[in-house]
């Protein structure tokens, strides 16, 4: 027990923590755990530090730095210990009884432009905020400390969360420093081996120096009941001290990305490809992306990109670092000039923060264009798992859309894959031409009939059926003067007609075109064309705009389904259809005008069905119609 102590009221210099103190410090008590930690890595390296530069008294060596987390539930305790620099009394009474004075934030000042290995000091803590994160769990703190110092007593200290401490001689006979936390009632919750092992395995899976997990009391129950695996003497780290991304890409293989990325995402499925980030002055940060496999359209709006400070985990998915287009992706990045603790405020304001941010956008966009350019076949294998990220990218950023342009391409309803540039190339288009066509479908089953007809021209047609589709062509056209993108039911192209039948398309309105118009309504309007194809009766059309129009509110209302409204269409009745034509000598005869009305009926659902989804009472109408014509045979 310590001798002669020394009592006192905490010194807090309200110039530097504001408001924010003890419980409120951070939104998660957790972050305890995270702090101690990253203060106890702190101790050490300022120790790898010193002996870098020479600066360690004669006979003191820095030996095998180790932190242990140690739990004993019995005594209500979580225990914090390293071997590191160690405190003597003075500084005890200088850093932790005068709140904000960062031992962390001096240290570097102090070796600040010295020559050693070491430049980046790797030091996490710099506002000296962090140790007092213990009261948030915790009723009563103990330091038990000694100095790397020959000649310097241990240190004790105890402190009570009112502020009250106490301080003296110590007996803690090596090097290092222990923080004893006695939890208090109220977060027993954190007197739990699993519940410290998934703070540890969240906040410090990638600290610089291991650390070691004990539960005292588990440990020697196993020892008595003889349950102790052979695999388990050993002692073993929870963390890995040297991460991946510290690492320099020519180093790493691939199945290293691999087993990195399954291990932190916990993701069973090998991602697409990664991108290894290692940017140096004046930047300084590092860090691993992601592009992952899909297996639905909704997972894709979900990524998880890490942001680590030293190699402290610091928060998932901060937009301001990583471009919000790009949080789709996995991942993780490592900024040491970041503090570790910091406001979105000074992020959104950081210098530093937007040159990363735009740094990341830049590696993506090269990665990309390096696989477009040099294989092209690989790129093409996985474009449409990252083709949402890639739309997504252009349409918020435009400095991404230049930089990817060249490397957009579209699926063909054959499963090929081309530019723009290359449709236009392969359609016919003069490169000066002032409009230029591109024709696309929603859906290969539900357009099955217009894919066939523009096939049978030697017309390609696009494969355009995600969510993100219609706003991203409309971005494009905007891009892109005298382009338009037409769905391949939105009308006929003049290379789908024939010439030669135009009169014949004259005779066969004036004998049905009354016909056809009472059974279609009034929404609908009706005209007559000869096609080339003679297989068809006729086709239903939407205009570009009203359907493009119907899209987008359907998406704005919440409505994604497919709701069939009939305002805007148009009936295309094929001149060049034999069935068509034996319709029209039956209605010139002036015989069986009921039966042609019907027929006209059918042919005209015929052609919905090929469009769109039949309403209830459009469907109801249709089969009770068919059954009627079978009755009648």
């Amino acid at each position: 027990m310590a001798k002669d102590l020394e009592k006192g009221g905490i010194s807090v210099q309200t110039e530097h923590i504001f408001p924010i103190i003890k419980r409120w410090l951070y939104s998660d008590k957790e972050i305890f755990l995270r702090e101690l930690v990253s203060n106890a890595s702190d101790a050490i390296t300022k120790m790898k530090r010193l002996s870098s530069l020479g600066e360690l008294p004669e006979g003191v060596e820095v030996g095998e730095p180790r932190i242990d987390v140690v739990l004993d539930e019995a005594l209500s305790t979580i225990t914090v210990s390293d071997n590191g620099i160690g405190m003597t009394q003075d500084e005890i009474k200088k850093y932790i009884n005068q709140i904000a004075l960062s031992g962390a934030l001096e240290f570097i000042q102090k070796y600040e432009g010295k020559s050693s290995d070491d430049a980046g000091n790797g030091i996490i803590g710099h506002f000296g905020l962090g140790f007092y994160s213990a009261f948030m769990v915790a009723d009563t703190v103990e330091i038990k400390s000694k100095s790397f110092v020959p000649g310097e007593t241990a240190s004790y200290w105890r402190c009570e969360e009112s502020g009250e401490f106490e301080m003296g001689e110590g007996d803690r006979s090596e090097r290092g420093t222990d923080v004893i936390l006695h939890v208090t009632d109220d977060e027993k919750e954190f007197l739990s081996a699993y519940k410290l092992k998934e703070i540890l395995d969240k906040y410090c899976s990638f600290m610089p120096v291991p650390i070691y997990f004990k539960e005292i009391g588990k440990e020697e129950e196993k020892k008595e009941d003889g349950k102790e695996e052979e695999g388990e003497k050993e002692e073993k780290p929870v963390n890995d001290t040297s991460p991946l991304w510290q690492k320099n890409p020519s180093e790493c293989t691939d199945e290293e990305y691999k087993a990195f990325y399954r291990k932190v995402f916990k993701d069973f499925r090998d991602p697409l490809f990664y991108i290894h980030i290692n940017a140096d002055f004046p930047l300084n940060f590092k860090g691993i992306l992601y592009f992952p496999r899909i297996q639905n359209e909704y997972e894709k709006l979900e990524g998880q990109v890490k942001l680590y400070y030293n190699q402290v985990f610091v928060a998932d998915n901060i937009k301001e670092v990583v471009p919000e287009y790009l949080l789709l992706l996995k991942g993780v990045i490592d900024c040491p000039e970041l503090p570790l603790n910091v406001s979105r405020s000074y992020l959104q304001n950081n210098a530093y923060v937007a040159k990363v941010s735009n740094h990341i956008t830049k590696k993506v966009s090269d990665k990309l264009s390096s696989l477009f350019n040099n294989e092209r076949e690989k790129y093409e294998g996985f474009w449409d798992d990252i083709k949402p990220f890639i739309e997504y990218g252009c349409l918020k950023d435009e400095k991404f859309y230049e930089r990817t342009k060249s490397c957009v391409i579209y699926k063909t309803v054959d499963g090929k894959y081309l530019t723009l540039d290359e449709y236009f190339e392969k359609s016919g288009y003069d490169k000066d031409a002032k409009e230029k066509k591109v024709y696309y479908v929603q859906s290969k089953l539900q357009q099955v009939n217009y894919i066939k007809l523009f096939k049978e021209q030697n017309i390609e047609i696009l494969l355009l059926d995600a969510l993100i589709d219609s706003q991203f062509i409309s971005f494009i056209e905007s891009k892109n003067e005298g382009v338009k993108f037409v769905r391949a039911d939105s009308e006929i192209d003049s290379a789908l007609k024939s010439e030669k039948d135009e009169e014949k398309a004259k005779s066969l309105e004036d004998a049905l075109g009354g016909v056809f118009s009472d059974v279609v309504g009034k929404q609908t309007k009706v005209v007559f064309e000869p096609l080339k194809s003679t297989k068809t009766p006729a086709l239903v059309t939407l205009s570009e705009s009203d359907r493009r129009f119907s899209d987008m509110m359907k998406l704005y209302s919440g409505n994604l389904a497919n709701d069939p409204v009939n305002a805007g269409e148009t009936l295309v009745v094929n001149a060049a259809n034999p069935l068509i034509e034996k319709l029209s000598a039956m209605a010139r005869e002036g015989e069986n005008a009921e039966k042609v009305k019907k027929l006209a009926k059918q042919i005209y659902m015929l052609a919905v069905l090929a469009q769109r989804q039949l309403t209830s009472d459009e469907l109801e109408s249709f089969v009770s119609d068919s059954f009627g014509m079978l009755e009648d045979l």
